[in-house]
């Protein structure tokens, strides 16, 4: 029997397409000459020959949730390009819960501020939004299918996956204009318009909605709002990890990384063991190979973690306190912090540990990064720590959980968090192995 796992928000079993859907959204043929054909054969497709998917996620969602639901989204456009040609379009970055830092524009930021679109296209066709704009002849979306869950909701018991247009169940956050035009938030791209907008109810993973992009709708271009509400198809298998690995950070990102590493950490790849390839698709790193650099690795959540009175994450004494119990175990001298704690914990922490190090950038380097490139510095650093430790079910730690597993460490040198000070069963971070 397949189960849902709510912590990794995937199902642990392959799970087929259900046999219930409407005849309607029944798979196509196949057409021999396109299923023949590999992501480079579709990066050179014309306008007239491509269909485009875009998506997006509910506001509040932070960045590294946001990529995991590119994961998600990413091996749906696998599915879709064994029977067609589609290229997915990447959502422009902007307005996110974390990024609060004054006097910088963080909206329309595109991807390739943050992440080399030459290796997320090993894996899959994606091109930038103003890419899309300028092949597709105007700023139109043909279809936006809005996906929610169930109004009736999900009865514990057997997993079903299903798919159903559904009246919205909640209020549409578009509304037509004087054109009969569907106007949104769109990533901030004011002169968007969606032509079509319906609510699509869904229970289960990303790949189900494939029969209805290639059946039920004709549409040239698609968007998925809300598509954090697709789940995995297989969390933790090949494609999984494969589409992982193609999200290599941006090199402008990871080279300020290691030349903070290399001044204020005495880190380099050739001591710490960290040799890096540039083609994702050529690395591949024996697990516990890796060394790292000496000193710590700390992620720190504190802001909305500890408002919300979670029991699984220490006070800032209770932190110290395990730090400095880890840098005896390990004789590290120096530890390096990550963290969105206040002006006034910060303080209290720099008296607590005089050994912290932290990237702190100026309001230049600030505008120039963006605070998505400051978290991607930030996640580069710990991820070349001789040992890291993170925060409960932080995404944040998630993504720097992989990062440390593609580079090649001793997943007991990797997967640690801090536990509560009341916390009775202080369970440790599960070991997503790397598939090649």
């Amino acid at each position: 029997m397949t189960e849902f796992c709510r912590k990794c928000q995937c199902l642990h079993a392959p799970v087929a397409l259900p046999l219930s859907l409407p005849a309607a959204f029944a798979l196509p043929p196949v057409a021999a000459n396109v299923s023949r054909l590999g992501v480079q054969d579709f990066l050179s497709f014309p306008f007239a020959l491509s269909r485009y998917l875009l998506y997006d996620v509910n506001p509040p969602e932070g960045f590294n949730l946001r990529r995991d639901v590119y994961i998600r989204v990413a091996l749906l456009l696998k599915t879709l390009v064994k029977r067609e040609a589609w290229v997915l379009v990447l959502p422009p970055w902007g307005r996110l819960y974390h990024w609060q830092s004054p006097d910088i524009h963080q909206v329309q930021i595109p991807w390739s501020e943050f992440f080399d679109l030459p290796s997320l296209n090993k894996n899959i066709p994606v091109i930038e939004y103003e890419q899309f704009l300028a092949e597709s002849g105007g700023p139109f979306i043909e279809q936006v299918y809005v996906l929610q869950g169930y109004a009736e909701g999900w009865k514990e018991g057997t997993w079903e996956e299903k798919i159903d247009e559904r009246p919205c169940i909640d209020q549409l956050m578009y509304s037509k204009d004087k054109h009969e035009y569907y106007r949104g938030w769109f990533w901030g791209y004011e002169e968007t318009r969606g032509l079509n907008v319906s609510c699509l109810s869904v229970q289960g993973s990303a790949s189900i909605i494939a029969p209805v992009l290639l059946k039920n709708t004709s549409a040239r271009s698609v968007m998925l709002d809300r598509a954090e509400n697709l789940l995995h198809d297989h969390y933790g298998g090949r494609d999984y990890w494969n589409t992982r690995r193609s999200m290599v950070f941006a090199k402008h990102l990871r080279v300020v990384g290691d030349d903070f590493r290399n001044k204020y950490l005495d880190s380099t790849d050739e001591a710490d063991k960290t040799h890096y390839n540039e083609d994702w698709t050529q690395m591949k790193v024996q697990l516990g190979t890796a060394l790292g650099g000496s000193y710590l690795g700390v992620h720190l959540r504190r802001k909305d973690f500890i408002w919300g009175h979670r029991e699984d994450v220490p006070t800032l004494h209770g932190a110290v306190k395990k730090i400095h119990s880890l840098m005896e175990i390990y004789k590290l001298k120096k530890v390096f912090v990550a963290t969105d704690a206040i002006e006034e914990e910060s303080e209290e922490l720099k008296k607590l540990l005089p050994e912290m190090v932290r990237f702190e950038p100026t309001w230049e380097e600030l505008e120039l990064y963006k605070d998505g490139g400051v978290a991607i510095i930030d996640q580069w650093i710990c991820a070349h720590a001789r040992y890291f430790i993170g925060t409960s079910v932080s995404t944040f730690s998630f993504r720097i959980h992989e990062e440390r597993e593609i580079l090649g460490f001793d997943p007991k040198t990797t997967y640690n968090r801090f536990c509560g000070e009341k916390e009775k069963n202080c369970e440790q971070p599960t070991h997503w192995k790397i598939v090649y």
